[in-house]
């Protein structure tokens, strides 16, 4: 059952209360019993005696004058007075040897004298003897002792709540005492009830204030596209703070492991950045110490040569330094794109004039296939010519002479209009495809892919709520594809 804690606390106490109040019934009927016979037996405590002090009178002076038709007689007249009294003679041994029980009645013909000696001794009431008429009932009783003279023959045995008492008295506690006994139960259950319900709603409002809190943070997490708690649908508030808390571990481990990894990554970040400043800085160093040393012995020609390469150098550097910044910039939050509707076939031909000449150096042939109309999307103008720019460079620095770079477009699909970038190059190898959009990769031999250009186009499309994906296979050319909203 879908229940809330409250609820199950309720479902609880209701269950527990009726058995209590089931319990607390039981007792009250059964004590009120009890204290029925403790008063019979009190009352009629002294009847066997009159009966038995009777019947000596009327037997004069010999025991056995007074024969069994003469006892029938005499119990017949009695039970008839009294029919709430069955009178029963024994013997010193318990044995019923006369009564005016009907015929067949008797379930047994002897009683227990130990309930008899109790009370002739005065024990504390009520005291529950046999009764002759069930096999194993028990009913209180008076009795006392019968003499002839000085000698005793046995025992008046008075059995006060007859058959006939038990069968009015069940009627009336079916009719009256048991719906009373019913009704107060009811009316205490209902009252206890309401008042623990209203005690379980109270006790439990922080609880249910916490289970609010954790179920927004769950719909927040959905919002950042994180995992969905396996509880959000559940309305016990302990099962949704439990998966709520399991969910929130696994993702402070998630967030701790992804810490540790951009803490890596920085670190590489730093080591390749330091490679990359490292040899042109060393070549730039060189060349003005030479220039320094050497000034009064170089040629014209040399000087000039010299200073070209530092020059050249020097560029790198601040290429680099501004690359650096740039992603700098774009990771800390300072820079936020500025959304415009624009020509996306404009801006590709627009970066196609700017690296003309340097495909027509390498012998790198640019190639653009635009739809029919040309697609308008909304996006940072500056910042996608940054994207093409990066991805545009890369492609023709490491595609071979007689090589094609080709920039596709497709129509919009869904509000979205894909771009795709791709060359016919030696590709990206397998070991660089898993940390290629997350720092820059340095590797021994003439390859060298990503580095900061990359990070940069990744965090920027981030920013456009896009990312930038790698579709090929190695040895068969890059090919990067990322989507942009259509205007």
């Amino acid at each position: 059952m879908n229940l809330t804690l409250s609820q199950r606390l309720s479902l609880v106490f209701s269950v527990l209360l009726l058995a209590c109040c089931g319990a607390s019934a039981w007792l009250q009927i059964r004590a009120n019993i009890m204290h029925e016979k403790e008063v019979v037996q009190g009352l009629s405590r002294g009847l066997a005696r009159s009966i038995a002090l009777d019947a000596q009178l009327m037997r004069a002076e010999d025991a056995q004058a007074l024969g069994p038709e003469m006892v029938r007689r005499l119990f017949s007249r009695l039970m008839d007075v009294n029919p709430n009294v069955e009178v029963y003679l024994l013997d010193m041994e318990g044995k019923i040897v006369g009564h005016a029980a009907p015929e067949g009645s008797l379930k047994r013909n002897h009683v227990s004298l130990d309930p008899i000696r109790r009370l002739l001794a005065n024990e504390p009431l009520p005291i529950q003897g046999d009764d002759p008429r069930s096999d194993n009932g028990r009913k209180v009783f008076s009795a006392a002792m019968l003499r002839a003279g000085e000698k005793k023959v046995g025992y008046i045995y008075v059995i006060l709540q007859s058959e006939e008492h038990d069968r009015l008295a069940a009627r009336a506690t079916a009719s009256s005492v048991l719906r009373t006994t019913l009704w107060s139960m009811v009316v205490v259950a209902a009252l206890v009830l309401i008042a623990g319900l209203i005690g379980f709603r109270l006790i439990t409002r922080p609880l249910r204030r916490l289970t609010t809190t954790m179920r927004q943070l769950d719909t927040k997490a959905d919002q950042l596209a994180l995992p969905a708690p396996a509880a959000a649908s559940q309305r016990d508030e302990i099962a949704v703070l439990e998966h709520a808390f399991g969910d929130m571990a696994a993702r402070i481990n998630e967030q701790w492991n992804t810490m540790r990894q951009l803490d890596h990554d920085r670190r590489e970040v730093v080591a390749n950045i330091s490679h990359d400043l490292r040899t042109p800085l060393g070549s730039l160093h060189g060349y003005l110490e030479t220039l320094s040393l050497k000034d009064d012995t170089l040629t014209a020609a040399e000087r000039q040569h010299y200073l070209g390469i530092a020059l050249s150098q020097s560029q790198k550097v601040g290429r680099l330094a501004q690359a650096l910044f740039e992603l700098a910039r774009l990771e800390h939050g300072s820079v936020q794109p500025e959304l415009e509707p624009f020509s996306l076939s404009d801006l590709i031909q627009d970066v196609f004039q700017k690296f003309e000449l340097q495909a027509g150096e390498r012998q790198v042939r640019l190639m653009a296939t635009l739809p029919h109309p040309a697609p308008m999307v909304r996006a940072d103008l500056g910042m996608m010519e940054r994207v093409l720019t990066n991805l545009l460079d890369n492609a023709i620095r490491h595609t071979p002479a007689g090589g094609e770079v080709e920039v596709t477009v497709a129509p919009a699909v869904n509000g979205k209009v894909t771009v795709t970038v791709e060359d016919t190059g030696p590709g990206v190898p397998s070991v660089m495809r898993e940390n290629l959009f997350r720092r820059p990769v340095a590797l021994q031999g003439e390859y060298r892919v990503g580095g900061l250009g990359l990070l940069t186009v990744n965090r920027i499309l981030q920013l456009h709520h896009s990312k930038i994906e790698l579709v090929s296979e190695p040895g068969f050319g890059a090919v990067f594809r990322f989507t942009l909203d259509a205007a």
